[in-house]
């Protein structure tokens, strides 16, 4: 069994480990990037559901005090 796991792994061409570490910082500054955009999209879509939430609970009252004057 752990041969078949050794050959597995060592025939996958496409996962490359530098022995030169510093070639880590790219992709660490990119995913620190993204990370960060990721977590400022997240925080404008609250903010943007929140507004529309607002709106909607206006609307909803609005809605309710004519029906209730109609029925009065």
């Amino acid at each position: 069994m752990q041969s078949i796991l050794n050959s597995f792994v060592m025939y996958m061409p496409f996962l490359y480990f530098p022995e030169d570490k510093t070639e880590y910082i790219p992709a660490a500054i990119t995913m620190a990037i993204f990370g960060v955009i990721a977590v400022a999209v997240f925080i404008l879509i609250r903010k943007v559901s929140k507004k529309q939430e607002l709106k909607t609970k206006e609307i909803e009252e609005r809605i309710n005090r004519e029906r209730q004057q109609k029925h009065l």
